[in-house]
């Protein structure tokens, strides 16, 4: 990183890394963990995103809380927990900075790519080296950029090209690159190191929101990888394993990482709801003029029925979020070790799921964060009261992909019960 561009210091979260030295051992201590991760953000998320500087402490943060390793074997020292599990941790982040959910989703995702797409071999390899390191893992792969060109040098892929999004891939050990190998129409996914000449940051993530995500442009610029590292290919024949991303398995990252910004969304909603519930209880005052007055806010009837319609929301959506991610587990768990056995209706049916809670937690998440100003008053508008960040966050990402879409694609399964075609969004 350049001396120039202003971080985070790690040094400042140094004491967790000894009080969370030991990683959790079950499903509700992980969540445990992850609110206590949340407190601490908690304390100075406001000003945290105004500052808007690198976030290499709060990656620090997490690799010190052990939430990087929540999906990973227990025998290179991971948590081993389902995915269920690991959206609820996202969630749990993202109710105090809804930057750093993202950073923790998008690590998780990009971690267990090989999972999806790799062989055997490559799990392995991939899962030892960033657990046993602690690696956080950043991702260049938007799709609506061109996609990076990969030329063949014996032995190695060459990636060249540029991606006007990256996410966390400044802070991140390792950055997931994917592009189109020349004349082919094959594309490759490889994980390298990101501290090295050929990738390029720009510096130039200055965007309403997530503001601590690091996820503006990279310009790659002649990155080697070894072809065994070259995802789901045979490095002897240079050819993909069609018994691997020719099956609808290999299709399944697309609505596993639609369903970690679902989670991140829920989490910037719930607590968006429970900063603004704190808020009014110890600041916001009672109307005068309305004919029925009341001593304090907190028994205003507009308020009491706008926090309890807000909270029947969130509690829906959560619900629902749960549901899928029960669901993504059950195909992860059924079809991880016979990836060939899940079927094109069984991958539909979870993308449906997903697209679900797509749909209700991006209208949701939009309508809770900024309604909650409606009971806060016109002085929770203040920078230094920090309440619009949760609007700006969830503004920000739920414009990745117009949900338009997925309403249409949930209008077609639910009128004609087609399944979506897999793609780079769905």
């Amino acid at each position: 990183m350049a001396s120039s561009i202003p971080a985070t210091d790690p040094a400042v979260y140094a004491s967790y890394q000894a009080k969370w030295a030991a990683l959790p051992d079950t499903a509700d201590a992980w969540l445990a963990r992850a609110r206590e991760v949340a407190d601490v953000l908690a304390q100075d998320a406001a000003q945290r995103d105004q500052e808007n500087k690198s976030p290499r402490a709060e990656v620090a943060l997490l690799k010190h809380s052990g939430l990087l390793k929540v999906l990973g074997p227990k025998k290179y020292g991971g948590g081993e927990q389902p995915w269920s599990v690991g959206y609820q941790t996202i969630r749990e982040v993202a109710k105090a900075d809804g930057s750093i959910g993202m950073l923790l989703g998008y690590h998780l995702l990009w971690s267990t790519t090989a999972n999806v797409v790799g062989t055997p071999e490559q799990i392995e390899r991939t899962h030892e080296t960033i657990i046993k390191n602690n690696y956080f893992v950043g991702g260049a792969v938007n799709p609506r950029d061109s996609d990076l060109k990969i030329t063949a040098e014996g032995d190695h892929i060459v990636f060249n090209g540029q991606k006007f999004f990256n996410t966390g891939g400044v802070v991140s050990d390792l950055t997931v690159l994917e592009g189109v190998l020349e004349g082919t129409d094959g594309h490759i996914f490889a994980l390298v190191p990101t501290v090295q000449p050929g990738i390029k940051f720009a510096h130039n993530w200055h965007n309403i929101g997530l503001r601590l995500t690091e996820s503006g442009g990279v310009k790659i610029e002649n990155v080697r990888a070894p072809w065994s590292d070259a995802l789901g290919w045979d490095p002897s024949t240079k050819k993909p394993r069609d018994d691997i991303l020719q099956i609808p398995f290999a299709s399944l990252l697309l609505p596993t990482i639609q369903l970690v910004f679902s989670n991140f969304y829920l989490g910037i909603g719930i607590g968006a709801l429970e900063f603004a519930a704190k808020y009014t209880k110890q600041h916001t005052r009672a109307w005068p003029f309305g004919g029925d007055n009341k001593d304090s806010a907190t028994e205003e009837f507009y308020v009491l029925e706008r926090y309890g319609n807000f909270f029947a929301h969130l509690r829906a959506a959560e619900a629902l979020a749960d549901r899928a991610g029960e669901k993504a587990s059950e195909v992860y768990n059924q079809y991880g070790a016979n990836r060939a056995a899940l079927t094109a209706e069984a991958r539909g049916e979870l993308a449906e799921w997903v697209a679900s809670v797509k749909v209700v937690t991006t209208d949701t998440g939009l309508r809770v964060t900024s309604g909650v100003f409606e009971v806060t008053g016109a002085r929770a508008t203040s920078l230094k009261v920090g309440l619009d960040r949760f609007w700006r966050d969830i503004r920000t990402h739920t414009l990745h992909d117009p949900v338009a879409y997925k309403n249409r694609e949930q209008g077609r399964y639910a009128l004609l019960h087609e399944y979506p075609a897999p793609s780079w969004y769905t």
